[in-house]
């Protein structure tokens, strides 16, 4: 668990959690879930300490639920938003297409290895207190881009440090939905190679089940996404519905936070418009391929009836001439072989040009 000390344009990581609250700035507690869980007990003190509240008991279990959706909830003392980031799947490594072959590098789909996890803020007006995966990230690199912010002025690298726990909140937010924003590409990869593979003139697509796990974790994505926005939607009424501010400093703060939380919505937007297109584009092309499938099973077949037309007059004359007489006509001339074959012959090709000529055997242009 690191402790953080934001106070205007210096960023101080603390040993402990202090007794009480400093006089100005705010506190950034940043826990893993572990941590959070075995800590609760001195956290809920702190708070109670600091801010005259602690966090509710159905928010703890929230905070500890690996599987929760992103979500906002909020009370007289505090506002919670649990939004799911971006997390890399078992076996990523080896999950991205290979720009040089133009094939996956592994058999299975890199969107496969598409995961979320679950990250908690309670924003307190003095405090943000911030439960992270194991695995998480997120802290640390803030973490140290805080601290670099906090140098001094002549070294200070980036913008400014967050003012308030509310706008490092949105920040950290719209720095999870960025990587959302950076699958993209990975994602139009790879299913523009699946494209591919089905619309491959001579190809036989088996990558079925790879297709069909792929569709899935898209709709399983955009599902996040959903949550994701209807999360910040709420997020933003709630801020929306906040006292008005005491004094002009206030309320430029207060609508800089409006701003951030349009923009971290404009991005779920895009994200979950990129998903939903590849959705469409993915039923499309299955679509097309069966209907590709169908257009090439209905030339065999039309090709297959031409021949059959073409042989059954042959199969008719030869039959005529097998039949068990004495009296038919040619079978008793030297000649009369000659004549049927070049009758055979004559309707075969009269038949295959005819046929030629509408189109039948090949491909019409």
């Amino acid at each position: 668990m690191r402790v953080f000390h934001v106070n205007g344009d210096q960023f101080v990581e603390l040993d402990a959690l202090p007794a009480t609250l400093p006089a100005t700035g705010y506190l950034w507690v940043g826990a893993a879930r572990r941590e959070f869980e075995v800590n609760v007990a001195a956290l809920q003190t702190a708070l109670q300490a600091w801010t005259g509240g602690t966090l509710v008991d159905l928010h703890v279990s929230d905070l500890l639920n690996n599987q929760l959706p992103s979500h906002f909830d909020y009370t007289s003392v505090y506002d919670m938003l649990v939004f799911r980031r971006l997390a890399a799947g078992t076996g990523t490594a080896g999950m991205f297409v290979d720009d040089t072959q133009g094939t996956l590098a592994s058999g299975r789909s890199a969107i496969e290895a598409i995961d979320t996890s679950p990250v908690g803020f309670a924003v307190f007006d003095r405090v943000l207190l911030t439960v992270h995966p194991t695995d998480c990230q997120v802290r640390d690199y803030f973490a140290g881009r805080l601290a670099l912010q906090g140098q001094p002025t002549e070294t200070r690298a980036g913008p400014r440090l967050p003012s308030s726990p509310a706008d490092l909140m949105l920040r950290m937010v719209n720095h999870m939905v960025d990587s959302y924003l950076e699958l993209r590409r990975l994602l139009t990869r790879q299913f523009t190679h699946l494209q591919q593979e089905l619309f491959r003139p001579h190809g036989n697509f088996r990558n079925w089940q790879l297709l069909l796990e792929s569709r899935n974790a898209l709709h399983l994505l955009e599902d996040t996404c959903e949550d994701q926005r209807s999360a910040l939607i709420e997020w933003i009424d709630a801020l929306e519905e906040w006292p008005q501010a005491p004094d002009a400093g206030t309320g430029r703060e207060r609508e800089m936070l409006r701003l951030r939380s349009r923009d971290v919505l404009e991005h779920i937007e895009r994200v979950l418009t990129h998903v939903r297109r590849l959705e469409s584009s993915a039923e499309t092309a299955v679509q097309m391929h069966f209907s590709a499938q169908s257009h090439r099973t209905s030339n065999i077949m039309r090709t297959l009836t031409v021949l059959t037309a073409i042989f059954l007059p042959l199969n008719l004359v030869t039959g005529f001439f097998g039949m068990n007489f004495d009296a038919l006509p040619l079978i008793h001339t030297a000649t009369g072989f000659w004549i049927a074959a070049a009758i055979m012959l004559a309707v075969g090709v009269g038949l295959s040009i005819y046929f030629w000529r509408k189109n039948y055997l090949g491909s019409s242009h």
